[in-house]
């Protein structure tokens, strides 16, 4: 944390200019009080020296003459005093400035940090802000796709049922399957009730696509066969087109691996909801073809020169009628 790292700094700066300062004074204090003190001996020397003339007595040292053990402490004493002060160093007279200048900066350190934290806080809020949305927006549109889903499945897969369960990854967890709810409800008041928008954000949430065909055992998608899979992605598809609508969709060769039924089945989707929106197939299958209101094709001429053919399509004239169409046509 800089901003923690420059206040401690900041802080330790302070206390060492204030505890410069105060030694500073109690050395100038102590050099003072000697100074007077040695003035007021003089004085005291000067006059007992003229007191006694006065009186005509004989000169007598004005103190007692200490013992050796305690001259000898005090001169011991004296040295420590004297050593101290030299690690003390000089007294700074610009000590009160340069504190000055350290305080000013710590509060201008201090202001920075309480921007940042306020900054941050609002930054926090804005970031739980849009989770919230986003996860509620996730959860509508899962909650409409999964309800189409499972209509669809029993479209695709007569007799059978489906349905789109959310996975949440779990520590430890290397398959990626996770943990499923049975519906989208379940797993919304899990993420709700998530602690801080980092733990959300940190969590995986995937999606589990269940099928179970008639008078089969559930299967997940990695299981299903070719057919079943394909049949199982239509389904997915138009419950995704159906909960967020658009004008038109592209189905590149979709059908390509569905066998005649599941081409009916598929057919039946594209007539079921023709109205509501255009479709662009690129097809090889001519069942297709013949259910299209427009067709485009690219035909190469014997001449080796390709071009685009385009055909409006009577609901009534099969697609291998048409000339001049190749083999790789986009149905309308």
């Amino acid at each position: 944390d800089v901003a923690g790292r420059l206040r401690a700094f900041a802080q330790r700066e302070a206390d060492l200019s204030t505890r410069m300062r105060r030694t500073g004074d109690r050395v100038t204090a102590g050099e003072v009080a000697f100074q007077r003190a040695r003035d007021q001996e003089a004085e005291i020397v000067v006059e007992l020296e003229a007191l006694a003339e006065r009186l005509g007595l004989p000169p007598e040292p004005a103190v007692e003459a200490l013992d050796a053990e305690t001259a000898q402490a005090l001169r011991d004493r004296i040295a420590r005093l004297q050593k101290r002060r030299e690690t003390l160093g000089p007294v700074n007279p610009l000590a009160t400035e340069a504190y000055e200048e350290a305080r000013e900066h710590v509060e201008t350190l201090e202001a920075q940090r309480t921007d940042l934290e306020t900054a941050l806080r609002e930054l926090r809020a804005f970031v739980r802000d849009t989770d919230r949305q986003i996860r509620e927006t996730f959860e509508q549109t899962f909650a409409a796709c999964a309800k189409n889903f499972e209509e669809l499945s029993e479209h695709v897969f007569p007799g059978g049922r489906g349905r789109l369960r959310l996975v949440r990854e779990t520590p430890g967890d290397e398959d990626g399957t996770g943990e499923a709810e049975d519906d989208g409800t379940q797993e919304a008041r899990d993420l709700d009730d998530a602690d801080g928008a980092d733990a959300d954000r940190d969590e995986d949430v995937g999606v589990e696509i269940e099928i179970t065909p008639a008078g089969k055992s559930m299967k997940r998608l990695t299981l299903m066969s070719g057919g079943e899979k394909t049949m199982t992605a239509i389904a997915f598809l138009f419950s995704v087109f159906l909960a967020k609508p658009s004008p038109f969709y592209v189905l590149d060769e979709v059908e390509a691996a569905l066998d005649d039924l599941n081409i009916d089945r598929f057919l039946q989707l594209l007539r079921r909801y023709r109205d509501r929106a255009q479709f662009i197939v690129v097809t090889h299958q001519k069942r297709t073809m013949d259910v299209a209101d427009a067709l485009y094709g690219v035909s190469m001429g014997g001449d080796g020169v390709s071009k685009v053919v385009s055909r409006r399509l009577d609901q009534g004239a099969p697609a291998e009628q048409l000339p001049g169409l190749g083999d790789r046509d986009v149905a309308g």
